[in-house]
């Protein structure tokens, strides 16, 4: 069976609360034995860890999403700095700037980002970042804290933007959206990048692949991400598998975690 990783997965969500386990038994029986689970607000800090801390095949990440806005305070990011003294978060995320939906004030957004990105550096870890309607902003953001790596997770962007990624070290998540025919731009962006920026991703419970539109999405199903991407880019799954599992452990220094 093949080894694949998961590098962003909601499995923490209200819609996994009936069968979460049978879920995370699915996704192991995949194959999926690594999943990255990033936090949306301070509140989903907990349940996240104790999730990893059942689960060997479960990482946690520890962040304050854009799109969870209503829910941040500013002392929550001092509480995020000594979650991460803890020494269990892979990463600081979910994080970024989200200026797709109306009524979050893109000012504030951007004051939280900042503040997670610096704390990112301080401790030396990767970032999970959210860029919807603001990718561009977000890459002239990441060239002001050099040294920093991550992961823009479900990449929508431009080639040229793709490309500004890579020069800085970041990696681009991909998930559900490259099965659906009309995402032409992002199929061929997947199908010539360098393989050693590529992650596979869920987003579970969102997005999708193809041929469950409209369902509720689960990390198993990352098995339709490696189909469809081995076939855009003419190769064996085996070899894109491999790659990027690889990828995703070496991001998160994954093999370096005590559990």
């Amino acid at each position: 069976m093949l080894k694949l990783a998961d590098s962003h997965v909601h499995l923490d969500a209200d819609a996994f609360a009936d069968d979460r386990d049978a879920v995370i038994a699915r996704a192991i029986g995949a194959g999926v034995a690594t999943m990255v689970l990033p936090a949306v607000d301070a509140a989903s800090w907990p349940s996240i860890k104790a999730l990893a801390e059942a689960n060997q095949h479960i990482y946690p990440a520890y962040g304050l999403h854009p799109m969870y806005l209503a829910n941040h305070r500013p002392e929550h990011v001092d509480a995020l700095g000594d979650w991460l003294t803890q020494g269990d978060s892979v990463a600081v995320g979910e994080i970024g700037l989200d200026f797709h939906v109306d009524g979050l004030d893109p000012q504030l957004q951007r004051d939280y980002f900042h503040r997670q990105l610096t704390l990112a550096q301080e401790f030396d870890l990767p970032v999970i970042v959210h860029a919807r309607a603001a990718l561009e902003e977000i890459i002239q953001t990441l060239r002001r804290y050099p040294g920093l790596r991550g992961v823009v997770h479900s990449f929508s962007g431009s080639e040229q933007q793709a490309r500004q990624l890579w020069q800085t070290g970041f990696y681009l998540g991909i998930g559900g959206p490259i099965t659906y025919e009309r995402a032409q731009r992002l199929r061929r962006i997947v199908a010539s990048m360098p393989l050693e920026f590529l992650l596979l991703e869920s987003d579970a419970p969102d997005q999708p692949d193809a041929a469950h539109r409209g369902q509720r999405n689960e990390p198993a199903r990352v098995v339709e991400v490696l189909r469809s991407i081995a076939a855009l880019r003419s190769e064996d799954v085996s070899v894109i598998a491999k790659a990027t599992c690889d990828n995703t452990r070496r991001l998160f220094g994954l093999d370096l975690v005590k559990r």
